[in-house]
């Protein structure tokens, strides 16, 4: 009977399965009439809701969601499409800046009596400070924001672009076009801020969508400088084109911060309100529950880039992006010189091209200015075949076919060719090496996780802008030696990219954008630690008796 009298602890043990809670009875209790031997063991009750109102009560309770499962159910809609026009915006005032290269160093050239090597000066500067900041760009976007960073690059872009159009002499035309070229390297931003708002279904199909602004501007550009350049200058030209800049920093305010970038540095009251304000435009129902939030201190480290989980990836890609711009501003290089020296035959033929002296120059006719139209037209045809192939073959694939044809492009060049053939195979040489730039901006972002995937795509694209500036030493000096020669390295390393391309590990085609580098592995490392512990993984029932007292029932 004392045991009776004794003090009795009522434990509750919360399982995961919300079906089964567990109640603990821990005392020196004889309930059952156990000897004295069987006093002071746990019993345990287990009771199974059996009734529907408790079960959905309990899921109600412990129902969650993540900004992956937001997005995917808000879907694409009103939001995205004015979301894809503004980044639009800053991929045509990229597009434009790039493409005034090709016209306004034979204009300077010209015009101030510019040896050669000052002219490749005039380019190469560009993607000096292109080279400089796209990996301070990320880093500012992976640690502030990808509003805060890419509004900040699109100013300051603006800002140094319409300064260069007052340029007094050679060396303020050069340092400013350096600091434009500064401000672009941020401009590639837009796609992370863009790709983390959209549904994994329609995410390859909308980054093609705006890439279409790229090949917008570049087609624009040349209709301007068409227009313009005969009559009011180089100037004008300069000026003029940063006007989808002015409209982009005059719109900027609407821009959202990125909900995924909100989560991860602990905002979640400010990622909610995001994604609550998409579904009201998009007229589509937030997921029901909470909002799970994982703060990361550490962001936008470069280190993380070189983890044993991302070594090969980075390093590979960043061959890639060298490679996508070497041979995409080689080959629009290539058309102006090309087009100046004549036909295929003459060039061939005498295999190399030599101006009588460093200060002939050569101002573009309306026949160069019309056949560069028709090559950067290439540039639609090159984001559709992309899109027709990059979720039916996959990312790798799509990269690798790109770089194999624009290889097959560029052979018949080795060959005499008159000058319409010559517009056709540059026609195709870049439409495919357009697709291959759309290819790998699209898998850059799925493949990096949220806290460097700013980072990564910055390196990636400093990375090209490195190729970029090295190609008007191929495409302009070393095409005075040996075209033979200039074809070969174009053709090489087209090559050496598309085996980079297949030898990715990651597919990113069907898979989600990841929130951070150990998501993928979080499931299997709690799993782990349970096991160490010496906690059950998943719950079971357990009633306190032995196996032969169920089967006698001897414990009721």
């Amino acid at each position: 009977m004392n045991n009776w009298n004794k003090t009795t602890r009522i434990t509750y043990k919360k399982w995961r399965d919300p079906e089964i809670s567990v109640v603990s009875l821990r005392g020196e209790v004889d309930i059952v009439g156990r000897s004295d031997e069987d006093q002071g063991t746990d019993y345990e009750i287990c009771t199974t809701a059996k009734q529907s109102n408790s079960r959905s009560a309990s899921n109600k309770t412990e129902e969650t969601f993540t900004v992956e499962d937001a997005v995917e159910a808000i879907g694409f809609g009103k939001f995205q499409w004015k979301l894809s026009i503004l980044t639009g915006l800053s991929w045509m005032a990229d597009a434009m800046e790039m493409m005034i290269l090709s016209i306004l160093a034979p204009e300077l050239h010209c015009q101030w009596r510019l040896p050669g090597f000052q002219v490749a000066l005039i380019t190469s500067v560009v993607f000096i400070g292109m080279g400089i900041s796209s990996s301070l760009w990320g880093n500012v976007c992976d640690k502030y924001g990808r509003r805060i960073g890419l509004t900040i690059s699109m100013v300051w872009t603006l800002y140094y672009g319409l300064l260069s159009a007052f340029a007094p002499v050679y060396g303020w035309i050069l340092l400013l076009r350096g600091l434009v070229g500064f401000g672009i390297g941020g401009s590639p931003q837009s796609v992370t801020l863009y790709s983390e708002f959209l549904p994994m279904k329609t995410r390859a199909a909308c980054i093609m969508l705006i890439e279409i602004f790229w090949a917008i501007g570049a087609v624009f550009e040349v209709l301007l400088a068409i227009w313009i350049m005969p009559t009011l200058g180089w100037r004008w030209l300069l000026g003029l084109s940063t006007l989808p800049m002015m409209v982009f920093v005059a719109f900027c305010f609407w821009l959202p911060e990125s909900a995924r970038f909100d989560v991860l540095i602990g905002k979640r009251e400010n990622a909610l309100a995001t994604l609550n304000r998409i579904a009201a435009q998009n007229g589509k129902s937030m997921p029901k529950g909470t909002l799970t939030a994982k703060k990361l201190e550490d962001r936008g480290r470069i280190r993380d880039l070189l983890t044993p989980q991302y070594r090969r990836t980075t390093l590979l890609l960043w061959l890639i992006w060298f490679t996508n711009a070497f041979c995409y501003y080689g080959i629009v290089l290539l058309t102006t010189e090309l087009f100046q020296a004549g036909d295929g035959c003459g060039v061939t033929q005498g295999a190399k091209i030599e101006p009588s002296c460093s200060l002939e120059c050569k101002n573009l006719t309306l026949a160069d200015y019309k056949d560069l139209l028709w090559t950067t037209l290439a540039e639609f045809p090159g984001i559709f075949i992309a899109l027709l192939v990059i979720d039916r073959i996959g990312r790798k694939k799509s990269m690798a076919l790109c770089f194999v044809m624009f290889f097959l492009s560029v052979l018949p060049l080795f060959a005499c060719t008159g000058r319409t053939a010559l517009t056709v195979f540059i026609f195709i040489a870049r439409a495919f090496i357009t697709g291959g730039f759309q290819v790998v901006y699209v898998y850059t972002p799925e493949v990096f996780p949220t806290e460097t995937r700013a980072l990564g795509l910055g390196t990636s694209s400093g990375m090209g802008r490195v190729g970029a500036l090295l190609t008007p030493f191929v495409a302009q000096v070393l095409l005075r030696t040996s075209v033979y020669l200039t074809l070969s390295v174009y053709c090489g390393i087209s090559l050496l990219a598309a085996m980079a391309s297949m030898c990715l590990p990651t597919e990113t085609s069907g898979r989600g954008l990841q929130e951070s580098s150990d998501s993928t592995g979080e499931q299997e490392k709690t799993r782990t630690s349970q096991q160490s512990n010496g906690e059950a993984p998943t719950p079971h029932i357990s009633y306190g008796y032995t196996n032969q007292e169920e089967q006698d029932g001897s414990a009721y």
